[in-house]
């Protein structure tokens, strides 16, 4: 069911969630009104400069590509400038939100080819861990791998299915596979691992322990088992799904029976990512 403006509003305010949710369109966009101070180009640089120094060495090529194409490194972001860049490679654009939105109108948003992007920046003490989704983790996260037209195409294709398939009683297994891709994604790349998931390239220390550390379970990408995989919110993935490249993410995502997936699967008991 979908949720007005001012009901989610009212929502965000009771969780004290620090987004202005009152200056919303009936879309939840805003405005990124970039006016950040000194303070906050300061934290951009320092998150961004000591994020780089790990993804030159432990992201995906694909990834870095992606930063290479929009430039992310110097300064907080305008979303307009790299919305030109971006349409001119895959058709993709960057609205701003002030932090999390409804499914729907995320669903929306990516079926549309707009990618959703928070419009404020953590504070200086808060760079290790954050609760909320920040313009940090949504845009050196997120955006890079926007660049590559497959995965560009499964983004798209995932919002413009996951709706009905919520619908169909798959809410959670849809979730994980996002979960499982866009967010704390593997994939390989000339015999090694290496990261592109948003939740890896915009954390610190556990993008070194998802591929470096003996420790971490890697495990081959199969969409139904995915789908299956319950995932830990605020500690490290007991379990790391490794693609084969972006275009058998796409291609598996659009040829896959979902439905049937969905039916077969959604009252069977969930599986334990530290045994599959």
């Amino acid at each position: 069911m979908e949720i007005s403006v001012q009901d989610y509003a009212r929502e965000c305010a009771d969780k004290g969630l620090r987004g202005n949710y009152d200056v919303c369109r009936s879309d939840f966009t805003v405005e990124q009104e970039y006016d950040y101070t000194d303070a906050e180009q300061e934290v951009w640089r320092i998150l961004s400069d000591r994020q780089t120094k790990l993804t030159k060495r432990l992201a995906h090529k694909s990834y870095l590509d992606g930063v290479e194409a929009l430039g992310l490194i110097d300064r907080i972001p305008d979303f307009d400038e790299v919305s030109q860049k971006l349409r001119k490679l895959t058709g993709w654009e960057l609205v701003a939100v002030p932090g999390l939105i409804p499914a729907p109108a995320f669903f929306d948003h990516l079926a549309e080819r707009r990618f959703p992007v928070t419009n404020w920046l953590r504070k200086h003490e808060e760079l290790d861990y954050i609760v909320e989704p920040d313009m940090f983790h949504d845009f050196f996260g997120h955006v890079p791998a926007l660049t590559q037209p497959a995965f560009a195409d499964f983004m798209q294709m995932y919002g413009q299915k996951a709706e009905g398939l919520i619908e169909l009683g798959g809410g959670d297994m849809i979730e994980r596979l996002y979960w499982y891709t866009a967010e704390f994604g593997l994939m390989q790349e000339a015999g090694q691992v290496k990261a592109f998931g948003a939740g890896l390239m915009s954390s610190f220390s556990e993008l070194q322990f998802a591929v470096e550390s003996p420790d971490a379970h890697h495990v081959p990408f199969d969409i139904e088992t995915v789908m299956r995989t319950v995932y830990e919110i605020d500690k490290f993935q007991r379990a790391y799904f490794v693609l084969p490249s972006f275009s058998a993410l796409r291609d598996g995502f659009e040829k896959s029976d979902l439905a049937a997936i969905i039916a077969r699967w959604k009252d069977a008991p969930v599986l334990d990512p530290a045994t599959i």
